[in-house]
This record gives structure tokens, sequence and C-alpha cells, in this order.
């Protein structure tokens, strides 16, 4: 493949990285991207009031954990909006409270804000104009670390053109990092400083034919202040230092030279205490901790234990899932069959890159086999011409993953994409590994790695019209058939705000553990002076609360201080019941809307009057005993020593003077 066509085919890529990110940046709303709730308000903060805030667990800010992170990208963000009148962020930046965040459901409620369309429509105005310059800026620098894999991947690729344009289009057209990409997120930023330090070090790596004598100044200089923006932007960057140690005391022992070392120590630490130092020196005096990371936590939670590998390796489908696309609040996935598909090419990639490396060793094993001492100057000699790139690569990706382990170990960040410092890696080893299974004089092979990545463009093209908008649309408006095929007429007014028209059912029957689907059909009676939320009971008997679901109307998508009086459409809820539920029992669905500030239920009025009431029941769901000796089993161990594997009660209440009879079944 020559220059012209790589160049053209280069262009390609990031032209259409740039229109996809840009088109994922209008469609998805305002402040639905993963923490983008706490990443803007760091940017409007500082556009406001051009200081930087201090964290209090006591008095947390909108930024909520953000508030720790260095501040580089909110800088440059504020910068760019500064201009702009964001005094609407409280009202357009409206959380959603019943938010399943980072939680897939079968029935929606994925909303991390309320949305006023008619607010956020074009042409944008306020802090929605500002959230999408941002997002826009965002693209701007995602687009430069795809260029930059592109420089990468021909240093460690040399020769091999399609896999290294392979590799960035895998790197472009991942659909999570384009997801990110068009969201206010301080990863655009260190992405791209990360992957410019590491084509730096691969270049200072690099044995070259004819050097000067004296040490590259400039160039060590250059990565310091690289080192330094990447520190202000993210801590983990700091996992490159590692990286400038080994390649200055390579560069050294090449040269044999205290000076290179020297030199090169203090014109790359020099720069980056200058560009960074400070940030770290003030998180040591307002924290007492450098990396600041101890007031993240504390506002960001942690596990109750700790995890150790084995859990984290349970994690690890969540961990995937979250690198190659789960959109929204970690809520909005991609169909399984898509997971699959990736997860397997990754494990071939894996294998493949384990095969190359098996061949490298068998085609050098004359020579790893003979007496160290009988080649020991040969070896040396070989080693100072000898390219470290790959494992400057490998290093990098181990600089991200150890790190990462380390922290979700600690916290709930099982996250694929906060392993994106290292993305080049990543892609490199994909486009490398999976024709790596084919012997090289099979040329067509290489073209595996570009099917690989036109097969994530085609997912990236697919995700915001197939999985994404679908996801935040608002609920269709039912008309007269639709409403009347509800199989339960309940007609109950909710406040004067809502009216519950009817409902269905599915299924009748369930067991502990398993679900109820419960569809709703409203209509908007009066907008109300505040946010009322519904909720959804299944009650068993004697009021016993079996499940509950409680939502925003319309899952999240609509609230009651704007509903248009007369709309009407359905909600679908799913009633998940507990691995513990007593059967067998004959449970009822009850409906209501309550104020979330105070808790105070508004009241039912149905149309055959009754006594007052503060929710409608209706319908029957019988929960039968789960198939077995047992009709309640559990699960409980008392200290290896016993178990308790079941339970029967004779009555779920009794009066005065009556008998319950409990039977315990054990296991010794």
């Amino acid at each position: 493949m020559n220059e012209r066509t790589q160049h053209a085919a280069l262009v390609g890529i990031l032209a259409a990285f740039v229109a996809l990110a840009t088109v994922y940046s209008v469609v998805v709303p305002p402040f639905e991207a993963s923490d983008e709730l706490w990443h803007y308000p760091m940017v409007q903060t500082i556009a406001a009031n051009w200081r930087l805030p201090v964290q209090d667990p006591a008095a947390v800010g909108p930024w909520r954990q953000e508030g720790s992170q260095p501040p580089l990208y909110y800088v440059i963000g504020a910068l760019t909006t500064c201009w702009i009148d964001t005094s609407d962020m409280a009202k357009v930046r409206h959380l959603n409270p019943h938010v399943d965040n980072g939680v897939v459901t079968p029935d929606g409620n994925i909303n991390l804000a309320v949305h006023d369309l008619e607010a956020e429509a074009f042409p944008w105005r306020g802090t929605v104009l500002a959230v999408h310059l941002v997002r826009l800026l965002s693209v701007a620098m995602s687009a430069a670390g795809v260029l930059l894999t592109w420089h990468i991947a021909r240093e460690v690729l040399p020769g091999r053109p399609v896999l290294a344009l392979a590799a960035t289009a895998i790197h472009a057209f991942t659909p999570m990092f384009v997801f990110i990409s068009g969201a206010v997120n301080n990863d655009n930023l260190v992405v791209p400083l990360s992957s410019l330090a590491l084509l730096l070090l691969v270049r200072l790596a690099k044995p070259a034919e004819r050097e000067p004598a004296s040490p590259p100044v400039g160039r060590y200089l250059l990565l310091g202040a690289v080192l330094g923006l990447a520190a202000l932007t993210k801590a983990s960057s700091l996992a490159l230092t590692v990286l400038t140690a080994v390649v200055v005391s390579l560069r050294a022992l090449r040269r044999r030279s205290w000076r290179e070392f020297i030199v090169g120590g203090a014109g790359t630490l020099a720069p980056l205490v200058i560009v960074a130092g400070w940030w770290y020196l003030r998180n040591l005096r307002l924290y007492g901790d450098i990396s600041g990371l101890n007031a993240f936590i504390e506002i960001l939670g942690q596990r109750d234990v700790p995890a150790d590998l084995g859990q984290l390796a349970r994690e690890r489908y969540s961990f995937a899932v979250s690198y190659w696309g789960n959109f929204g609040g970690l809520n909005v996935p991609m169909p399984a069959w898509a997971y699959a598909l990736l997860n397997a090419a990754a494990i071939a990639a894996l294998l493949g890159l384990l095969i190359a490396l098996a061949r490298w060793l068998w085609a050098r094993r004359s020579a790893l086999a003979s007496p160290i001492t009988a080649s020991l100057r040969r070896r040396l000699a070989d080693w100072g011409r000898a390219d470290f790139s790959i494992p400057l690569c490998v290093l990098w990706g181990l600089g991200v993953l150890i790190p990462w382990a380390s922290w979700a170990s600690v916290t709930w960040s099982s996250q694929g994409r906060l392993i994106f410092a290292a993305l080049p890696v990543w892609s490199l080893g994909l486009a490398a590994g999976l024709p790596a299974w084919l012997p090289r004089r099979w040329r067509w092979g290489r073209w595996l790695a570009c099917a690989f990545a036109l097969f994530l463009l085609a997912l990236a093209v697919a995700a915001p019209f197939a999985w994404i908008a679908p996801a935040y649309a608002l609920p269709q408006p039912l008309d007269e058939q639709a409403v009347a095929a509800a199989p339960i007429r309940v007609e109950a007014d909710l406040g004067g705000t809502l009216r519950l028209l009817g409902a269905d059912l599915s299924p009748r029957k369930t067991q502990a553990g398993g679900q109820v689907a419960v569809t709703l059909y409203w209509q908007a009676l009066a907008p109300a002076d505040r946010d009322l939320t519904v909720f959804v009971q299944l009650v068993g008997a004697h009021d016993r609360l079996l499940a509950q679901r409680d939502t925003f109307p319309g899952l999240g998508r609509l609230t009651t201080a704007r509903l248009e009086p007369g709309f009407r459409w359905a909600d679908r809820y799913v009633l998940q019941l507990p691995e513990t539920t007593f059967a067998p029992d004959l449970a009822q669905i009850a409906v209501g809307l309550y104020d979330p500030v105070t808790g105070v239920r508004l009241p039912v009025t149905l149309p055959a009057g009754g006594a007052p009431a503060d929710h409608v029941r209706f319908g029957e769901v019988a929960v039968e005993a789960l198939p077995g000796p047992l009709t309640n089993p559990v699960a409980i161990d008392f200290g290896q020593q016993i178990a308790l594997e079941g339970y029967d009660l004779s009555a779920l209440a009794a009066r005065p003077g009556e008998t319950l009879t409990l039977t315990l079944h054990w296991r010794g």
C-alpha cells in the first residue's frame, strides 16, 4: 500500500470518526453520558468563578467526586464556554432521583436527568449550548488521539500499513470510545495526551543509526511537558513516569552515559513538576494526600469489603460490556449477540498474540539455549540494537491495568472505559492478534483486523439510532382503542394530577425470584406544582410488601410538573420478587402517587366512591411454591457446621391465643 493510499484511508477514518462522534454528541441528551452530570459542573463553576472547588464530603457540590480530578480539561472547557450565561444549570440539570444508574433493567428508568425537550431543542442556549460546545471540543481532542494511534502503530508495526490502519480504525470505531468522545469527560483529553507521551517514548527508545553525542534535551523537555499536561488532566497518567524512567535508563545504558541518565531524568522531571506539581501540592495541603483520592473516595463511596482478584474476575462481563459500549449511565446496552462476538474476537486476538510470541521464541531457540557466558557480548550488542517498541506498549498496558485493578478493588469501578488511556495499545493488540493465527505468507490474513474494524464501525453507526435514541424517546400517545383494550379497568384519580385508566398483568402466577410485568395506562389531568413519584407495589396477604418500583411518570421520561392535560400513554413496570419470597401467597397490585421530598401520598378517588385511600389495588397474582421437596428453600450456613435449607410456616398472621407452627429443615 503506497503512502498516498495510506493517507487517504487515514483521512477517511478520521472524517468518519469526527462525523460519528458529533452525531453521538447531538443524539445523546444533555447529562445522559457517563459521569457528565458531574464533569460539566466542574466546567461551569470554573467558568463562573475562576476558582477550583475545595472538596467537603459534608457539603458536596454538584460536581461530586470529580472536584478531586486535576483541572486541565475543565479549564479548557471553561475557556471555551465562559461567555455563555449558564445560570440555568440547576433547571436544566434536573436529576432523576429514581434512576437505575449502572443497572440494566427490563423496564427502563434509565434517565439520569429529567429533560425539557423544548429547552434542549436547537438552537441551543444557556447551559445546553455550553454542554454541546464542550462535547464538540471533546470530539476534536479524541480525533487527535485517533491520529496518534496511527503514528504509534507505524512505529510499532513498521512496514505493515494495513495493520496500522486497522489499529487506528479499531480505536476510532470502538462504540464506547465514540460515545465518550461525544460527552463532557476528562478521558477525552487524557487519552490523546497519554498517546502522545507513548509515541515520544517509543521514538526515544528506538535505536538510531547515527545519534548525536549529546543527549536530546529538547525531546526530553517536550516529553516532560506532555507528562505534566497529562498529570494535570488525570492522576492515573502518572504511570507514564515509570515508562519514562525505563526509557531514560535504556538510553543511558545503550550509550554507557551517566550524562544521558541525568539529563534525561532532569529534562523530563522539571517540566512535569513545573506544569503539574502545584496541583499535587495543593492536594497535600488541603486533604493530606498528594493524589487527593482520599477525598474522591469519601464522596464516591467504596466497597464494604475490598474485592480480591477472584471477585474482579467475576465482574469481567460488566467490565467488557462497558469497554465495547454500554451507553447512558451504563444502563443502555447493545444486544447480547454483539458482546458475544466482540468478546470472542478479543479472546481470539489474545490467543493470536500468544501464538506470535511462541513463534518468536521458537525462531530464536538456538540463541536462547546457548550458554550465557559464550554469547554475552553478542547478546549485549543485539540488545543495544533491539527495538523496544512492543515491550513499551505492553508496559504501558500494565501501567493502566494494574492501577485500575487496585482502584476497582476499593470502589465499584469495574468499567472497561477506565482503561481507555491505553486504547492505542489495546487497539494494536486486536489488530495484530487477530491475523496472528495464520502464517504471514497468507497476506489476506491481515484483512481480518480490517473486517473487525468494519464490524465495530457498523455497531457504532447503529447505536445512536437503534439503541440510544429510542431509550430516551417519550412514550407514544394512546388512542381510545388502545385504552379500551386494557384487560383491567381502573379509572382511579390520583390527586387530580394523573388518572389510572387501566392495567394489564403478566404473568398471573409467579414464584420466589420471579418477575411480574405491570402495564399501566395513564392519562394526565393537570400539571402539579412539583415532581411526584409513581409507586407500583406487589402486596401479599396481610399487607406484606413483596416488591416495589418507584419512578417518575414515563419511567423517568416525564415529570408531573410539565404534564400536558389529556395526554395518554402506557408504562410497563417489572416487579422483581426476592429469592426469599414466602409461598404460597395471593398478591395484588397497589399503585399510588407521592411527594419524594416529604413522602406524603396523594389521595386516590375511585369512580364508585368508597372510603378515602392513598392508593388503588387491583388484580391478583398467585405466588406459588418452587418445585422440589421444600416449600420455602433458603441457604443459610452457620459456621460451616450446619445449614438451614428451608422452612414451612402454618400461617402468616395469628390472633391472640392462636398457634403458629414453624418447621425448619436442616442439613448437618
